[in-house]
């Protein structure tokens, strides 16, 4: 699809009406940061603006890990929308059934039933729904730092006051306790805890990776408790840290999975939660005790079902592994040789975070990424620290390339410390 004809005028048409219509701070601080432009097309790692400026795609939450417009996702759901776009919901359709089988089969352990929604805090609402009518008790653990959505359910169990504060009283019964603490969790779970609401890597707190063994203490604490495991693995689940879900190396599997982002291929958007068969008891018993009038659509399905084939087919989980060590890597350098900047990287796979310093320095190490055509992303829980999460087809090429950016504006953030520190 050619470009707009005069680009800083549909630049101008469009930042005008995201001020007036959509966000208008949001807008604002778009372009005091510089983002003063507006995204048009994307293939595999690239995204281009309406002038025609590319940039290597390390954004988007997680989402884009099968890349922009992945060919076989974007042929499955044009195929689909030929056929039926939305069903009736009064006759069963084969791509929710397909994707079903497909999780059920590629989840850890017995893990089975699946209910399709719209995005991960949707995802996180039904799984807490299904804990407390399973087991008939109020009470939630989840962690500080931790971040599961921004609607009212999940929004309780988010690890930021930031978020909470302006909606109290938000749901009863949740306890936060620190983050790869297992001796804190195991005091926090007793009889009256319905669920323990984990992510295995924390993305929104900055890629906070737990010890060893926190996982398989958190399984033991829920089980002597009679409490669920829900692991929430909306950002690092489909791939991102180089296994299909960053549960499996731990060898723990949750009685609920939630999982969303990659989920659509990067062309649909789709949520979903997977329960042991014990857990699904609840939808025995009554089938209509959740529902979503456009989860589980025939076009999100399809997305979904050709995102997993893309994945087992094309070697992404191995892609994932060799570009995420090689970026690493390379940051991990970076950071050793300005540590006045970058005190640490940490990673998994394609989630990497960079703590920088200094809010200022962030500002200009940001501003720098961005002139060399790189796009971040923000971590919301833990705003000094942003990280790269690129897609699993970007090259080895393009993996330098952003590591090349990187390194240039992390040695143009560290000429401007002294003068920013004296500001």
């Amino acid at each position: 699809m050619p470009m707009p004809p005069d680009p800083e005028a549909f630049i101008e048409q469009v930042l005008g009406d995201e001020e007036r219509y959509l966000n208008t701070s949001l807008a604002h601080l778009m372009r005091f940061m510089g983002l003063d432009t507006v995204e048009w097309e994307g293939e595999g790692a690239i995204l281009r603006d309406v002038r025609g400026k590319e940039y290597i795609d390390c954004s988007g939450y997680g989402v884009l890990f099968h890349g922009h417009s992945h060919p076989r996702v974007v042929r499955a759901v044009q195929e689909q929308a030929a056929r039926l776009a939305i069903s009736s919901r009064m006759l069963p359709h084969a791509p929710a059934a397909t994707l079903a089988r497909m999780l059920g089969e590629a989840t850890p352990g017995d893990l089975q039933y699946t209910f399709f929604c719209n995005s991960g805090a949707e995802a996180v609402e039904g799984a807490i729904k299904l804990a407390r009518a399973r087991t008939r008790r109020p009470g939630l653990i989840a962690t500080e730092g931790g971040f599961h959505g921004k609607t009212l359910g999940a929004l309780a169990l988010n690890g930021k006051a930031f978020y909470r504060d302006p909606f109290e009283p938000l749901l009863p019964g949740v306890r936060l306790v620190p983050f790869g603490d297992a001796a804190a969790l195991a005091a926090a779970v007793d009889e009256t805890v319905a669920a323990v609401v984990l992510e295995p890597i924390q993305g929104e707190a900055g890629v906070i990776i737990p010890p060893d063994g926190y996982l398989q203490a958190a399984r033991a604490a829920c089980d002597r408790a009679g409490a669920l495991l829900i692991l929430d693995e909306v950002q690092t689940g489909i791939g991102r840290t180089g296994t299909l879900f960053a549960c499996e190396p731990s060898g723990v599997v949750p009685d609920i999975l939630c999982m969303a982002k990659s989920l659509g291929g990067g062309v649909m958007p789709i949520g979903a939660f997977t329960a042991r068969p014990d857990v699904w008891q609840p939808f025995d018993e009554n089938p209509f005790i959740h529902t979503s009038t456009f989860g589980g659509n025939p076009l999100a399905c399809a997305a979904g079902i050709a995102a997993l084939e893309a994945i087992r087919e094309e070697g992404l989980l191995e892609k994932a592994k060799a570009r995420g060590a090689q970026m690493l890597a390379g940051l991990e350098a970076i950071a050793a040789d300005h540590p006045e900047v970058v005190p640490e990287v940490r990673g998994r796979g394609l989630l990497i975070g960079l703590d920088i310093a200094s809010q200022a320095l962030g500002g200009v190490f940001m501003s720098e990424l961005l002139d060399r055509g790189v796009l971040p992303t923000i971590s919301l829980n833990k705003l000094q620290v942003v990280r790269l999460l690129p897609p699993a087809v970007i090259s080895e090429e393009q993996t330098r390339q952003v590591v090349e950016a990187v390194g240039a504006a992390v040695a143009a953030a560290a000429a401007m410390k002294d003068e920013l520190e004296g500001a």
